[in-house]
């Protein structure tokens, strides 16, 4: 017999712990003394104990371990327990990866304040063209919301163009349209030749001129645009102009690496 502080050395746990697993039915002690009261652990608990712990590492509650150790659950129910453990990880790990590309854009930006580099951006005409496209909405305009729903547009607009036989002859635009209630209305459009067609099950939209649009060159996933953006809006208010709407953006060459991808926003401006 091993005393529960000699037990919980050898289990790599804490006294207070198996305390609390003995008041919870989880691990019970071999033996209380009477008089004393002292806990005394049996070798062969080790074994229930490393499940426990091994249990807990995967996220399961305690009441969830006592219920696996006891024979509660069948082998179907508890593999459907781990799957659904699994899905929550991956989630939780897809969440944080995502956070961490936004604190990586922060700290570029803050890198980049006081010292923004302007000279890229350029004040230019942009011409009429004409577009396939489909529209969808997002809850606003970050980055995180537009992207689940720009992305797969662009896919489904590129097939549809496949099926129906048109050619692109341009490149990718994607504009938004902000709504009263925040809401934001993508807009995902190809640049095409074709005139419209009720055989087409998308839209054929002519985009007119741009007058005066601040331009400026973006290298790199749309997820680090941030401080591009930044010095777009520095140079706009530096050069007395005031931006009109949202952005558009030019996809010039979208890779399969999307750090390599290259877009063009197209800002439009107007005299402050």
């Amino acid at each position: 017999m091993f005393s529960i502080g000699e037990f919980a050395q050898l289990g790599r746990v804490s006294v207070r712990m198996l305390r609390h697993y003995d008041a919870i039915g989880l691990l019970q002690p071999a033996h209380v003394d009477p008089a004393s009261g002292h806990r005394f652990y049996q070798a062969d608990q080790l074994s229930r104990l490393n499940r426990v712990i091994a249990l807990k590492d995967l996220g399961f509650t305690l009441h969830q371990v006592s219920s696996i150790l006891d024979g509660r659950i069948d082998t179907a129910e508890l593999y459907g327990m781990v799957r659904l453990r699994r899905a929550e990880l991956e989630e939780r790990i897809a969440t944080d990866t995502a956070r961490l590309l936004r604190v990586e854009v922060r700290l570029k930006t803050i890198a980049k304040e006081g010292h923004m580099h302007t000279d890229e951006v350029l004040l230019k005409r942009i011409p009429p063209t004409r577009v396939a496209e489909l529209t969808a909405v997002a809850a606003s305009y970050d980055g995180e919301d537009i992207g689940p729903v720009i992305q797969p547009l662009f896919s489904d607009l590129c097939l549809r163009l496949r099926n129906a036989g048109v050619e692109i002859t341009g490149y990718g635009i994607a504009r938004y349209e902000p709504e009263a209630d925040g809401r934001v209305t993508v807009h995902a459009g190809m640049q095409v030749s074709v005139g419209a067609s009720d055989d087409y099950d998308f839209a054929i939209v002519d985009l007119p001129e741009i007058e005066s649009a601040a331009t400026i060159i973006h290298r790199g996933s749309m997820e680090q645009v941030g401080p591009t953006f930044q010095t777009l809006a520095h140079w706009i208010d530096e050069h007395g102009y005031r931006g009109v709407g949202l952005a558009r953006e030019v996809s010039i060459d979208c890779p399969d690496d999307h750090d390599k991808w290259v877009t063009e926003l197209q800002m439009t401006v107007t005299t402050a």
